[in-house]
């Protein structure tokens, strides 16, 4: 390879090579700098003060902030002229974002309701009439949790009543007021609105038709059952009836000393054993002779 031709070739890879490293500084500076564009706030709207459901949303509750790009809420809005007159169906908390799924549809007819947007699916919402004593004092809120004790007749016995726990840990969607007629004039009377399965509803409603209803509120914390078996009136007096007297304690009958004949001691009379004859003696006769006399002796052995 001639001279010049090695010039040209190696000039060639140069430009390839810095072209390389200028696209691969470009891509990182681009990087870089939608990091930074990303990083950069932008301003959305939030709640300014707590919003709880079903409040119609007003210029005071709202406010403007910087929201990092990257992480704004779907559904957000810049513009709180967009936002002011519609109806919340979730509680938006001081400082949260007011997003779109937070609100009634737009679409939604005027006038209609919020309560359709938070009835949770498979689930039915059902209001009832309370008094004040019923109602807690006014103390139940949305989102709180309250038992539902029946007082009704015993239907085999027309004379006594019961009180039972027929539904636990209900949650409560909304608490309102309707006006009633009573001796023709209008009174006004408490709702609660609870959020019940079918079949609890069906409880609920023939319960209500039956005798009269109170709530129970929970603490925040319970939500385990309860045994609940219901207190009639014999049940009540008997709780806080005293205990009946102890009878007196009589003393134990002294027991009768069991008169046991004793027989004659009979005594033993040793008997000697009979003696026996004495056997009769051996005797030995040995005879001597001395110097020609004989002599016979007879020894007798003991």
């Amino acid at each position: 390879m001639t001279r010049p031709k090695a010039v040209i070739v190696v000039a060639i890879l140069a430009l390839v090579f810095a072209g390389i490293a200028a696209w691969l500084t470009f891509s990182y500076l681009q990087g870089e700098t939608d990091k930074t564009k990303a990083a950069q706030p932008q301003s959305i709207v939030v709640a300014a003060a707590d919003i709880p459901t079903g409040s119609t949303i007003g210029e005071p509750q709202l406010k403007v902030t910087s929201w990092p790009k990257d992480s704004i809420p779907q559904g957000s809005s810049a513009d709180p002229k967009l936002l002011i007159g519609r109806v919340a169906i979730r509680p938006i908390s001081k400082g949260d974002a007011v997003t779109e799924q937070k609100l009634k549809p737009k679409a939604a007819v005027g006038g209609s309701g919020f309560m359709t947007y938070i009835i949770p699916l498979g689930h039915r919402a059902v209001t009832v009439a309370v008094n004040e004593v019923a109602g807690v004092a006014g103390f139940i809120t949305p989102n709180d949790r309250v038992d539902v004790v029946l007082t009704t007749s015993i239907p085999t016995s027309q004379n006594e009543k019961i009180s039972k726990i027929i539904l636990q840990n209900v949650p409560v969607l909304a608490t309102g007021q309707i006006t009633e007629q009573k001796e023709g004039k209008p009174v006004v009377v408490p709702t609660v609105t609870l959020d019940l399965t079918p079949d609890d509803s069906e409880r609920l409603v023939l319960g209500a038709s039956r005798g009269s209803l109170q709530l129970l509120l929970r603490n925040i914390a319970d939500s385990g059952p309860t045994d609940a078996r219901g207190a009639t009136i014999a049940k009540v007096l008997a709780g806080s009836a005293p205990p009946p007297a102890a009878a007196p304690v009589s003393a134990p009958a002294p027991k009768q000393a069991k008169v046991v004949a004793k027989r004659p001691a009979v005594k033993k009379v040793r008997v000697a054993p009979v003696s026996q004859a004495p056997a009769p003696r051996s005797s030995h006769t040995v005879t001597l002779i001395d110097g020609g006399v004989r002599t016979t002796k007879e020894f007798v052995l003991q």
